[in-house]
């Protein structure tokens, strides 16, 4: 007896990569639609918290963290360091990740949050749930002393990047790839992550480091999957 082999038409296999083609398609423009979201959620921290810091100080006449009078005004603690920040300066000393609970930069939640600006606990020793997080999990913080600095030798290959960041204060958010720092930077500045309002700064120790160099992040890094802290003048 002879054994027929019966395979696979032309038209099954069409059917077939079809299907595979959409599968892909989708999976794609699911991806690039959670990088959408995450862009836009963290652009919206920077404004939401650029917003609350000027309500406080309007309200107030002081910025939060650097208030002396944080007590009278919203019950909050007031800051006793960095030692070479007097308080009600008008600039919010420390650095933006400082982790000690008397600065002005840590301080800065609290009264926020306890003057209804923003929301989360207002306890210093709940570490955990106290420092507000982006997108990505990564910390957020605020500094009034520019913390990126321009890269050396910037000024001969683009002379816009030798300029300093200015601002009466920086909001600084960690743990962001570069395809959305790119994203954040386009959304709110110049497009370029080593010029302007917007900077951005590498990270190599799984955290932000509390001041750096800025970089340019072009296309071809965001294949290497390094992770950035993004730092916005205000």
């Amino acid at each position: 007896m002879k054994s027929t082999q019966q395979g696979f038409t032309l038209v099954e296999i069409a059917i077939v990569l079809v299907i595979i083609g959409l599968l892909l398609g989708g999976v794609l423009k699911g991806q690039e639609l959670i990088n959408s979201a995450k862009a836009k959620s963290l652009v919206n921290d920077f404004r939401t918290i650029s917003t609350a810091i000027y309500a406080y100080q309007d309200r107030f006449r002081f910025m939060p963290g650097d208030d002396p009078s944080a007590g009278q005004h919203v019950g909050g603690s007031n800051a006793s360091s960095p030692d070479t920040e007097a308080r009600g300066n008008g600039r919010i000393g420390g650095s933006w990740n400082s982790t000690t609970a008397t600065d002005e930069s840590f301080l800065v939640w609290q009264h926020l949050r306890m003057a209804n600006l923003l929301t989360g606990t207002t306890s210093t020793s709940d570490t955990t749930n106290y420092f507000p997080r982006n997108a990505d999990n990564g910390r957020i913080g605020i500094t009034g002393a520019a913390p990126i600095t321009p890269a050396t030798g910037s000024a001969t290959s683009n002379p816009s990047a030798s300029l300093p960041m200015t601002g009466a204060f920086f909001i600084c958010s960690d743990g962001i790839s570069a395809r959305l720092a790119r994203q954040v930077d386009s959304t709110m500045d110049d497009g370029a992550t080593n010029t302007g309002n917007v900077r951005a700064m590498s990270q190599t120790d799984g955290a932000g480091a509390a001041t750096g160099t800025a970089v340019e992040i072009t296309p071809a890094l965001e294949a290497e999957g390094r992770l950035y802290t993004v730092c916005v003048a205000f």
